[in-house]
Protein backbone atom coordinates (compact mmCIF):
# COMPACT_ATOMS: atom_id res chain seq x y z
CA UNK A 1 0.00 0.00 0.00
CA UNK A 2 3.04 2.48 0.62
CA UNK A 3 4.38 1.92 -2.33
CA UNK A 4 1.41 2.18 -4.57
CA UNK A 5 0.89 5.60 -2.63
CA UNK A 6 4.58 6.73 -3.11
CA UNK A 7 4.26 6.38 -6.79
CA UNK A 8 0.52 7.76 -6.82
CA UNK A 9 2.55 10.73 -4.85
CA UNK A 10 5.51 10.88 -7.46
CA UNK A 11 3.43 10.90 -10.53
CA UNK A 12 1.35 13.89 -9.62
CA UNK A 13 4.50 15.67 -8.63
CA UNK A 14 5.71 15.13 -12.30
CA UNK A 15 5.94 18.30 -14.19
CA UNK A 16 4.12 18.51 -17.74
CA UNK A 17 7.85 18.06 -19.59
CA UNK A 18 8.17 14.75 -18.01
CA UNK A 19 4.90 13.69 -18.63
CA UNK A 20 5.06 14.71 -22.38
CA UNK A 21 8.32 12.68 -22.01
CA UNK A 22 6.64 9.36 -20.78
CA UNK A 23 4.07 10.02 -23.39
CA UNK A 24 6.50 10.17 -26.39
CA UNK A 25 8.89 7.30 -24.91
CA UNK A 26 5.43 4.99 -24.85
CA UNK A 27 4.59 5.80 -28.33
CA UNK A 28 8.01 5.57 -29.42
CA UNK A 29 7.41 1.74 -28.08
CA UNK A 30 4.24 1.48 -29.46
CA UNK A 31 5.59 2.42 -32.86
CA UNK A 32 9.07 0.65 -33.24
CA UNK A 33 6.75 -2.74 -32.06
CA UNK A 34 4.96 -2.05 -35.26
CA UNK A 35 8.26 -1.38 -37.44
CA UNK A 36 6.58 2.11 -37.86
CA UNK A 37 9.94 4.17 -39.00
CA UNK A 38 8.29 7.21 -36.95
CA UNK A 39 9.09 5.74 -33.89
CA UNK A 40 12.32 7.40 -33.80
CA UNK A 41 11.61 11.00 -34.23
CA UNK A 42 9.25 10.43 -31.11
CA UNK A 43 12.53 8.73 -29.82
CA UNK A 44 14.32 12.23 -30.45
CA UNK A 45 12.26 14.22 -28.89
CA UNK A 46 11.36 12.44 -25.42
CA UNK A 47 15.11 11.85 -25.54
CA UNK A 48 15.61 15.64 -25.93
CA UNK A 49 13.50 16.60 -23.18
CA UNK A 50 15.05 13.60 -20.50
CA UNK A 51 18.43 15.08 -21.56
CA UNK A 52 18.07 18.28 -20.66
CA UNK A 53 15.78 17.16 -17.25
CA UNK A 54 18.79 15.36 -16.28
CA UNK A 55 21.47 17.84 -17.18
CA UNK A 56 19.36 20.44 -15.01
CA UNK A 57 19.24 17.78 -12.47
CA UNK A 58 22.73 17.54 -11.87
CA UNK A 59 21.94 13.72 -13.20
CA UNK A 60 25.22 13.83 -15.85
CA UNK A 61 25.17 10.04 -16.73
CA UNK A 62 21.84 10.16 -17.57
CA UNK A 63 21.88 13.21 -19.41
CA UNK A 64 24.47 11.97 -21.61
CA UNK A 65 23.09 8.20 -21.90
CA UNK A 66 20.05 10.01 -23.15
CA UNK A 67 21.67 12.38 -25.43
CA UNK A 68 22.98 8.80 -27.15
CA UNK A 69 19.51 7.70 -27.13
CA UNK A 70 19.20 11.31 -29.20
CA UNK A 71 21.74 10.72 -31.55
CA UNK A 72 20.73 7.09 -32.33
CA UNK A 73 17.19 8.36 -33.20
CA UNK A 74 18.91 9.83 -36.18
CA UNK A 75 20.97 6.65 -36.73
CA UNK A 76 17.60 4.73 -36.52
CA UNK A 77 15.93 6.99 -38.53
CA UNK A 78 18.19 6.22 -41.41
CA UNK A 79 19.11 2.45 -40.80
CA UNK A 80 15.10 1.81 -40.85
CA UNK A 81 14.95 4.07 -44.21
CA UNK A 82 18.02 2.72 -45.83
CA UNK A 83 18.27 -0.87 -44.92
CA UNK A 84 20.78 -2.62 -47.62
CA UNK A 85 20.91 -1.78 -51.20
CA UNK A 86 18.36 1.28 -50.48
CA UNK A 87 15.03 -1.38 -49.67
CA UNK A 88 13.12 -1.09 -46.63
CA UNK A 89 15.30 -3.11 -43.85
CA UNK A 90 14.07 -5.82 -42.65
CA UNK A 91 14.27 -7.90 -39.22
CA UNK A 92 17.16 -10.19 -38.60
CA UNK A 93 17.85 -12.45 -36.23
CA UNK A 94 21.50 -12.82 -35.05
CA UNK A 95 23.06 -16.14 -33.86
CA UNK A 96 23.12 -17.78 -30.45
CA UNK A 97 27.10 -17.32 -30.32
CA UNK A 98 26.81 -13.82 -31.78
CA UNK A 99 24.85 -12.51 -28.20
CA UNK A 100 27.21 -14.80 -26.17
CA UNK A 101 30.06 -12.43 -27.55
CA UNK A 102 28.11 -8.98 -27.03
CA UNK A 103 26.86 -10.33 -23.85
CA UNK A 104 30.50 -11.12 -22.53
CA UNK A 105 32.59 -7.79 -23.94
CA UNK A 106 29.31 -5.78 -23.15
CA UNK A 107 29.39 -7.13 -19.10
CA UNK A 108 33.14 -7.16 -18.94
CA UNK A 109 32.89 -3.03 -20.30
CA UNK A 110 29.63 -2.98 -17.53
CA UNK A 111 32.39 -3.89 -14.71
CA UNK A 112 35.15 -1.74 -15.82
CA UNK A 113 32.40 1.38 -15.36
CA UNK A 114 31.32 -0.12 -12.38
CA UNK A 115 35.10 -0.44 -10.96
CA UNK A 116 35.83 3.02 -12.40
CA UNK A 117 32.76 5.01 -10.73
CA UNK A 118 32.54 3.27 -7.75
CA UNK A 119 36.02 4.07 -6.78
CA UNK A 120 36.31 7.38 -8.45
CA UNK A 121 33.04 9.52 -8.09
CA UNK A 122 30.38 9.53 -5.74
CA UNK A 123 27.78 6.69 -7.87
CA UNK A 124 25.67 4.64 -5.85
CA UNK A 125 24.72 1.26 -6.86
CA UNK A 126 27.46 1.57 -9.33
CA UNK A 127 27.61 -1.55 -10.78
CA UNK A 128 24.20 -1.89 -11.79
CA UNK A 129 24.19 1.52 -12.80
CA UNK A 130 27.01 0.50 -15.25
CA UNK A 131 25.39 -2.79 -16.24
CA UNK A 132 22.06 -1.08 -17.51
CA UNK A 133 23.65 2.18 -19.07
CA UNK A 134 26.08 0.12 -20.93
CA UNK A 135 23.57 -2.66 -22.00
CA UNK A 136 20.89 0.04 -22.73
CA UNK A 137 23.48 1.97 -25.21
CA UNK A 138 24.68 -1.96 -27.02
CA UNK A 139 20.81 -2.76 -27.21
CA UNK A 140 19.32 0.83 -28.89
CA UNK A 141 21.70 0.02 -31.36
CA UNK A 142 20.19 -3.36 -32.38
CA UNK A 143 16.84 -1.91 -32.18
CA UNK A 144 18.19 0.71 -35.10
CA UNK A 145 20.01 -2.72 -36.70
CA UNK A 146 16.54 -4.22 -36.21
CA UNK A 147 17.68 -7.51 -34.57
CA UNK A 148 15.28 -9.74 -33.32
CA UNK A 149 16.55 -10.25 -30.29
CA UNK A 150 16.61 -6.93 -28.96
CA UNK A 151 13.62 -7.24 -27.07
CA UNK A 152 15.04 -10.07 -25.45
CA UNK A 153 18.01 -7.69 -24.13
CA UNK A 154 15.26 -5.37 -23.20
CA UNK A 155 13.51 -7.25 -20.98
CA UNK A 156 16.25 -8.02 -18.93
CA UNK A 157 17.56 -4.33 -18.60
CA UNK A 158 13.75 -2.94 -18.00
CA UNK A 159 13.84 -5.96 -15.37
CA UNK A 160 17.51 -4.50 -14.02
CA UNK A 161 16.25 -0.64 -13.91
CA UNK A 162 13.11 -1.53 -11.84
CA UNK A 163 15.15 -3.11 -9.19
CA UNK A 164 17.45 -0.05 -9.24
CA UNK A 165 14.85 2.71 -9.04
CA UNK A 166 12.99 0.72 -6.28
CA UNK A 167 16.47 1.16 -4.20
CA UNK A 168 16.61 4.82 -5.35
CA UNK A 169 12.77 5.48 -4.60
CA UNK A 170 12.22 6.21 -8.01
CA UNK A 171 8.51 4.99 -7.44
CA UNK A 172 6.61 6.61 -10.75
CA UNK A 173 9.96 5.85 -12.56
CA UNK A 174 9.54 1.52 -11.49
CA UNK A 175 5.94 1.67 -12.46
CA UNK A 176 6.61 2.97 -15.93
CA UNK A 177 9.52 0.11 -16.41
CA UNK A 178 7.06 -2.23 -15.68
CA UNK A 179 4.81 -1.00 -18.28
CA UNK A 180 8.26 -1.04 -20.69
CA UNK A 181 9.45 -4.73 -19.86
CA UNK A 182 5.20 -6.08 -20.91
CA UNK A 183 5.56 -3.96 -24.02
CA UNK A 184 9.61 -5.18 -24.51
CA UNK A 185 7.94 -9.23 -24.41
CA UNK A 186 4.88 -8.15 -26.16
CA UNK A 187 7.67 -6.23 -29.24
CA UNK A 188 9.14 -9.87 -29.22
CA UNK A 189 6.56 -11.72 -30.07
CA UNK A 190 5.50 -9.34 -32.42
CA UNK A 191 8.82 -9.41 -34.52
CA UNK A 192 9.05 -13.02 -33.97
CA UNK A 193 6.06 -13.15 -35.79
CA UNK A 194 6.73 -10.98 -38.48
CA UNK A 195 10.70 -12.62 -38.96
CA UNK A 196 9.14 -15.65 -39.13
CA UNK A 197 6.03 -14.69 -41.97
CA UNK A 198 9.16 -13.13 -43.74
CA UNK A 199 11.04 -16.55 -43.29
CA UNK A 200 8.45 -18.28 -44.39
CA UNK A 201 7.93 -16.88 -47.47
CA UNK A 202 11.34 -16.28 -49.17
CA UNK A 203 11.58 -20.00 -48.63
CA UNK A 204 8.49 -20.40 -50.55
CA UNK A 205 9.89 -18.39 -52.91
CA UNK A 206 12.59 -20.31 -53.39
Amino acid sequence: MELITKTLAGFTAMSSWEYLAVALSILYLLLAIKENIWCWPAAFFSTAIYTIMYWNGALVMESFLHFYYLVMAFVGWWMWRSGNKNTESKIVSWSFFKHVKIIISTGIIAILMGYITDNYTHADLPYLDSFTTCFAVVTTYLVAKKVLENWLYWVVIDAASMYLYYLKGYYPTLALYVFYTFMACWGYMKWYEEHSNREGKTVAQL
